[in-house]
């Protein structure tokens, strides 16, 4: 199923086309009256640059007439074989289409509404077939089913006619479109957008992508630039300060002689509080006792980070290089 855009913004015209894959544009004078476009010409050269195919409009009050502005078209420098020339469908509109088909030319008969009006385009030799489902679904007529009884005459008859799938609303259209087995469809930039989205898709990719974070990165490289460090000496009060400005729950205590002392956390400022009273703050940070850190060397893989918070169900590792300080890793950077 051939698959087009339906639009005049230009922006959204170059947005579309970068994906590689499609087949082709169509837009209305309507369209290009809500841009603001005021050489229409203009564009429809501009645009016969970007896209594969274009299909746009020629209008005329007789056969005659259709013919005439789709060859001044041309001579606008279009190439016939990717220039798709729409025709409202009426009697001299499929007399217009048989006459650009005898010249060669390639035709969309459109604004069909009934198998009737896609019987007398098909036979005139149209190389699309047009039905508006949206616009028929708002007048309470079921489109659905007058799509696929033009496709079946189409594949029951022999007819050299794609029926276009037009006037998307939904992406239920698209799904109805598949199923009914259309030959084009033509969908805004909106619903295009939509058609890959799923939110399971999302959940199964995010995690493929934190896993392989897990399994490539090394801690080093994820801890936050900022190393909450202070020395021995540093006032309680002071340390809390700066453990807050890090963003961490933990700051890392060192000897003057830049050895390990200990790692100071939120929940044993907790602990002291309750045990000393305020008292506590006055003291220095160097003054309390530490257990062995929870500790991880920088080059270790985040996966082996993520077994360690696992086991030791803490919040904030400490990351040493050699031995040494360099930083801390939180739960929340396994994420990032």
């Amino acid at each position: 199923m051939e698959l087009y855009l339906d639009s005049a913004n230009l922006k959204e015209i170059e947005e579309a086309f970068k994906l590689g894959f499609l087949n082709g544009l169509t837009t209305t004078p309507t369209f290009m009256q809500r841009e603001g476009i005021t050489d229409v010409d203009a564009m429809i050269v501009k645009l016969s640059k970007i896209v594969p195919v274009l299909q746009i409009e020629a209008l005329g009050d007789t056969a005659e007439d259709v013919l005439a502005e789709a060859k001044r078209q041309l001579a606008l420098g279009l190439d016939p074989k990717k220039t798709v020339f729409k025709i409202p469908v009426s009697l001299e509109g499929v007399r217009a289409c048989k006459l650009l088909r005898n010249e060669g030319l390639l035709v969309n008969v459109h604004l069909v509404y009934t198998l009737q009006q896609a019987y007398m385009a098909m036979h005139a030799g149209a190389t699309y077939v047009c039905p508006l489902v949206g616009r028929l679904q708002d007048q309470g007529h079921d489109a659905l089913d007058l799509v696929a009884q033009i496709v079946d005459a189409v594949d029951h008859y022999g007819y050299d006619t794609k029926v276009m799938f037009s006037s998307v609303r939904t992406m239920e259209h698209i799904r109805n479109a598949i199923n009914l087995g259309v030959h084009t469809i033509t969908v805004p930039l909106k619903i295009m957008k939509q058609l890959t989205e799923n939110h399971f898709t999302t959940v199964g990719t995010d995690q493929f992508i934190h896993d392989t974070r897990l399994m490539t990165v090394r801690v080093k490289e994820a801890i936050n630039a900022v190393n909450p460090i202070v020395a021995a000496d540093t006032n309680l009060a002071d340390a809390i300060v700066k453990m807050t400005e890090f963003g961490f729950g933990a700051v890392t205590i060192v000897n003057a002689d830049g050895s390990l002392k200990g790692v100071f956390t939120d929940g044993d400022l907790r602990r002291k509080i309750q045990s000393e009273g305020r008292d506590v703050l006055s003291k220095n940070v160097g003054d309390f006792e530490y257990g062995t850190a929870v500790s991880i060397e920088g080059s270790a893989l985040l996966n082996e980070a993520a077994g360690l918070f696992k086991s030791t169900k803490v919040d904030t590792i400490l990351v040493t290089e050699n031995g040494k300080p360099i930083g801390m890793i939180d739960i929340q950077d396994l994420e990032a």
